[in-house]
């Protein structure tokens, strides 16, 4: 029997991870299957364009991974059983389940509620393709002056609040930032940002603290109400519970806990990458969930998965943070260099220069997963054991 890979999410970590592995890993020898909700591959990096109303191409997963062997199984994922090797989904064809060799988990996040009455019934968010879509249409319906309160002051915040104001200058865009705007950027690249606020004619709301969201406003802290008929929560993300009810060892964040090599700790045929991974970055800390930390785990995970698999040393990849790439607009942009305790670099890159670098980085991370396997190479490794032991192998 060949060996069952499993590859639970198409986002940014997963797609790329599948494609990397059908590349490298004999057909004779392995079966890959991906499953997805979604029938297309999602750029979350731009979901906030989505929703005011941008044109988005998206492509099919069925056409990503078409020709490359990859199995592509349309359907939700209900639960993981780390003991029986399985994965609950549910799809078109109702419930079923997927046995596997090795699972590589990289179901992401969503919008982090934080227990705030009323986010869950009254605000928006553009952390999902359809959460996007239903933003998309009550901004339509928004008239001149229509008030919009973006609450969040990180990278989601800022990029959805800038694209907003300067694709409808008609609305009236506000953000709620719990300390200072930018307070973690270099002063040069805090005046930067400060400056497009003033240019987009964004109302910045400091020290504020959202503690309740209703149909028209939002209520701080301090007891302030803050006009809002449309209320978007960018206040951070969160990890689906699915692992941590799977058995799985997770962090206090529901992340999974992974070692250097994206190999969970308590389940040695499971890995994590993306979000949903607890990983110690090369300064100490847990990689930041991020587009960049997708980037960074799955290609540690897939080399690891590869090199376990066919008996070789497993690789080191790099995990270090090297900075925020924040877009204010589609003509304007900040790249934010850190250093390796995370902390701002005194220079950055800021506008349309730095605008075009984004747009390149975004068309990067976009053709990479259109073209998944990079083209197929002719020799593909085969399995250090006989399929039908890879399973132990793996597990060793």
């Amino acid at each position: 029997m060949k060996h069952r890979i499993v590859v639970l999410g198409a986002g940014y970590a997963g797609a790329f991870a599948a494609g990397n592995l059908v590349r490298r890993l004999s057909p004779a020898d392995t079966e890959i299957t991906v499953v997805n909700t979604e029938p297309d591959f999602v750029e979350r990096m731009r979901l906030h364009q989505l929703a005011i109303g941008q044109d988005l191409a998206f492509r099919k997963l069925a056409d990503v991974f078409a020709g490359t062997g990859v199995r592509l199984c349309l359907a939700r994922v209900t639960g993981v059983d780390p003991e029986r090797r399985t994965v609950a989904v549910t799809g078109e064809d109702g419930d079923g389940e997927l046995a596997y060799d090795t699972l590589l988990y990289a179901l992401g996040s969503s919008v982090a509620h934080h227990g705030v009455p009323g986010v869950a019934e009254y605000a928006f968010d553009v952390t999902g393709r359809s959460s996007a879509l239903r933003l998309r249409e009550r901004l339509a319906g928004l008239g001149e002056g229509g008030t919009v309160l973006v609450v969040g002051e990180g990278l989601t915040g800022i990029e959805t609040a800038t694209e907003f104001a300067e694709s409808r200058p008609d609305l009236s865009v506000a953000l709620a930032a719990r300390g200072e705007l930018g307070a973690w950027l270099s002063p040069k690249a805090r005046r930067h940002l400060r400056q497009a606020f003033d240019r987009l004619g964004i109302t910045v709301h400091e020290h504020t603290g959202i503690e309740a969201v209703e149909p028209t406003r939002a209520i701080a802290a301090d007891g302030r109400s803050i006009p809002a008929e449309v209320t978007v929560w960018s206040a951070g993300f969160a990890v689906h519970p699915i692992a941590a009810a799977s058995g799985l060892e997770v962090a206090g964040t529901g992340q999974i806990v992974v070692d250097r090599t994206m190999r969970s700790v308590s389940h040695p045929d499971v890995y994590a990458a993306g979000d949903c991974a607890y990983a110690i970055g090369e300064n100490g800390r847990p990689l930041p969930m991020s587009c960049a930390s997708a980037g960074f785990t799955n290609m540690q995970a897939t080399a690891a998965i590869i090199a376990r698999l066919t008996g070789s040393e497993v690789p080191t990849t790099g995990l270090k943070y090297y900075g925020n790439h924040i877009s204010l607009g589609r003509r304007d942009a900040i790249f934010q260099m850190v250093d390796g305790d995370v902390r701002s670099k005194s220079s950055y890159l800021g506008g349309r220069t730095a605008a075009r670098l984004k747009s390149g980085v975004l068309k990067g991370a976009g053709w990479s997963i259109a073209h998944p396997t990079f083209g197929m190479p002719k020799r593909k490794r085969r399995l250090a054991t006989a399929p039908d032991q890879a399973g132990v192998r793996a597990a060793a």
